[in-house]
């Protein structure tokens, strides 16, 4: 194993922890040079499992022989393990380390949209989401729900940040995603009929006999604040919402999105 004893916080190769944005880390003009950090042991095993290149580890110095031991067996050799104090690292980083455990990992790139599609029945449509909790926690309700892949809008929030990837317990690399650079309209050229959720007048109720759940399905939600826009509520076959009580007027994206998850599930003609 490589460990390095952290001496200095200026020492090369710990810019990724400390002094690097999310934007520096994702390098739009090097997209094979992109970084994501990942936190946690439980979320880097995710992370290795599917197949991601570790860069580095930081991890408290108690930790080498424990939370972090079977994570570092895995690492090639020539990978560094910067390790020192809670307080140094504290010092490092800006806040006390989740679990102890940080990992420098090789950004995957891009994958084409009929790839990630292909043969899924269940697609989230993600389109200007900004907020990296809400992120995390659709990803995380999309991969216990059923949900084959998720295409983001690109003026949605990276899956990628550090947090997104920290609440959704790895779930960003489970389910397969990409970025969606047409209209949400086009899945229909993948077979797809498109659910927009959006409380308008002409919407059903999502377990409304009506949606036709034995077909492939992109299931559409839009930003926390305005939903989707009009255009896209438009061009929707289907326009489906969630019945609400007490006249509250709508949920938090990620806990409609698990509502919709369900409700739209592929099965769901045979188990009601």
């Amino acid at each position: 194993m490589n460990i390095v004893e952290i001496a200095n916080l200026a020492e090369p190769g710990l810019e990724v922890y400390a002094s690097l944005t999310e934007a520096q880390l994702r390098n739009r003009l090097k997209p094979t040079e992109g970084v994501i950090i990942v936190e946690s042991p439980k979320v880097i095993t995710v992370a290795m499992d599917s197949g991601l290149e570790p860069i580095s580890l930081l991890c408290e110095r108690r930790h080498i022989e424990g939370d972090a031991a079977a994570i570092i067996n895995r690492l090639p050799v020539n990978v560094p393990v910067y390790t020192g104090s809670r307080e140094l690292l504290r010092e490092l980083t800006g806040y006390t380390l989740t679990r102890g455990v940080l990992c420098a990992m090789r950004r995957p790139q891009p994958r084409p949209i009929g790839e990630v599609v292909g043969g899924a029945s269940r697609v989230a449509v993600i389109d200007g989401v900004v907020d990296t909790t809400n992120i995390g926690a659709i990803f995380r309700s999309a991969a216990a729900l059923g949900v084959d892949a998720v295409l983001l809008t690109p003026t949605s929030c990276d899956p990628y940040n550090r947090r997104s990837i920290r609440v959704s317990m790895g779930s960003v690399f489970l389910v397969p995603w990409t970025w969606i650079d047409v209209p949400v309209e086009r899945l229909a050229e993948h077979g797809f009929t498109t659910v927009a959720m959006a409380l308008t007048e002409n919407s059903v109720p999502i377990d409304d006999r009506s949606i036709p759940v034995d077909r492939p399905l992109a299931i559409i939600m839009g930003t926390e604040g305005d939903g989707l826009a009009e255009s896209v509520i438009a061009r929707a076959d289907i326009v489906a919402r969630i019945p609400m009580s007490h006249n509250v007027d709508s949920l938090n994206v990620a806990a409609a999105s698990a509502i919709a998850f369900w409700e739209l599930r592929q099965n769901r003609g045979t188990n009601c």
